[in-house]
């Protein structure tokens, strides 16, 4: 993936784009009886689309012109990976859309994502061979060759290129470092302990293995701590592990964080490669803001909630700093409740991509219930699961009520009940659409603030 262009954050609707894709999905669906098979039984098992577990395209030259792709919005790209001899890399780079590889042979390939290789082989069962070591940058599988058509699957730790590397050098670090964020301490005397430390543990492991490296290891072992805390996460990840596909659908991590520690959580974000993307606020009465920020190799999107002021949006609030408010907004009063996400609180919630409709009717089968949806456009769909309550430490609660954040009656509800601590989203795009919906983003933010227990669905 090309750079970022941190100014220039206009995501628009391209259906030229997504057209595009998909007829040439539907053609190779209907070549290809193991892509369709899949493709036909992912609606009702998984609620997710065939398109949401596409990797990459890569298509015949004879098949495509150039000036198709031109005029659909692709351009050529570079990646810092490997490509094939031969072949250029296609990419609508205002978009979300996978990749296409224009290459002069006969086939006509789709790769799928899913989290880690091996589940999926377990699950086709027939024995076929992976290239690549486990757990390298890159690895793939062939898993059904008919005729012209290829459905095969890839698995990606840090790398936006498309060859198999006969060996990886840094196989052993990156397993080190993996464990290391699996069992990286949470817990502190001080929240300002905890980001220093959490920032020197980043910064050692950039200094062994490459950023975009760090930050898979980093992303995995978040998403299963959050997943080992969400219902909601739990169900649909055993739903889409009967494929072996895991979270390979996910679109972007939310974390939150105090004012105080807002720019150290940055920082360390940056030191994994990351890019600040769009900034979020959306009005005074709002009372919080996020930055957007994306990594360039590995493409995980991060989402990262603070409280905000009107004056704060004037400046670079992500690099500045932000002081402390003993007034706490919704954000704020989580981070009081539960701790910093990037320490023992956990992503906030995580989204993937999903058969919008097919996943709030399911998810219902499960007991899990979803919330009255805060996008509900064409190219955009969102909706949080309703919130999985955890128990608060009495000396937070003792603070928070000290403070004025919370009233006796939040205090007792709170320490009996407990307060809301994760959700999943549930999230269909649709037209290429790449950005998020700031009015309705307010809304399900003031939705879930633990104060509003019981009566507004949270």
């Amino acid at each position: 993936m090309e750079d970022l262009n941190v100014n220039e954050f206009d995501w628009g609707l391209y259906p030229e784009a997504e057209e595009l894709i998909q007829k040439n999905v539907d053609l190779f669906l209907s070549k290809n009886a193991m892509a369709a098979k899949l493709a036909g039984k992912l609606p009702g098992e998984t609620s997710t689309r065939f398109m949401d577990w596409i990797d990459h395209i890569e298509v015949p030259e004879s098949a495509i012109s150039y000036e198709q792709l031109e005029k659909a919005g692709f351009t050529e790209v570079k990646v810092r990976g490997k490509v094939p001899d031969g072949a250029k890399v296609f990419r609508h780079t205002k978009t979300y859309l996978m990749p296409i590889l224009i290459h002069r042979g006969k086939e006509f390939e789709i790769a799928l994502k899913p989290e880690e290789i091996d589940d999926l082989m377990q699950v086709v069962g027939l024995g076929l061979n992976v290239e690549g070591e486990p757990f390298a940058p890159f690895r793939k599988a062939v898993l059904r060759k008919e005729g012209e058509y290829v459905l095969s699957a890839v698995e990606r730790r840090g790398y936006d290129g498309f060859v198999v590397e006969e060996s990886s050098r840094d196989v052993k670090k990156y397993i080190r470092m993996l464990s290391t964020f699996f069992g990286r301490q949470r817990y502190f005397g001080s929240d300002k302990d905890g980001m220093e430390y959490t920032a020197r543990l980043v910064k050692k492991a950039v200094g062994e293995i490459k950023s975009e490296r760090v930050a898979d290891a980093f992303f995995r072992t978040e998403r299963v701590y959050w997943q080992s805390r969400n219902r909601a996460g739990q169900v649909q990840h055993s739903r889409q592990q009967k494929f072996g596909m895991g979270w390979g659908n996910h679109d972007h991590h939310t974390f939150r964080s105090s004012r105080e520690n807002f720019k150290a959580m940055i920082n360390i974000w940056e030191s994994m490669g990351y890019i600040c993307r769009e900034q979020f606020y959306a009005g005074k009465e709002a009372g919080w803001g996020a930055q957007v920020m994306e990594h360039p190799v590995c493409e995980i999107v991060l989402f990262t909630d603070v409280d905000l002021s009107d004056e704060e949006t004037k400046v670079d609030f992500a690099h500045e700093g932000l002081k402390h408010n003993p007034r706490l907004g919704t954000v704020g009063l989580w981070v009081g409740l539960h701790g910093e996400s990037i320490l023992q609180a956990g992503m906030h919630h995580l989204e993937a991509r999903f058969d919008f409709e097919k996943l709030r009717n399911d998810l219902e089968s499960y007991g899990v219930k979803v919330m009255k949806p805060f996008s509900d456009f064409n190219f955009l769909k969102q909706a949080f699961t309703v919130g999985d309550s955890w128990a608060v430490d009495t000396a937070r609660l003792d603070k928070l009520l000290k403070d004025g954040s919370i009233t006796s009656e939040h205090y007792q509800k709170f320490k009996v009940d407990g307060a809301i601590g994760s959700h999943m989203e549930d999230l269909q795009r649709r037209g290429g659409f790449k950005g998020f919906n700031k009015a309705s983003v307010t809304d399900i933010i003031t939705a879930t603030d633990p104060r509003a227990q019981g009566r507004s669905g949270a």
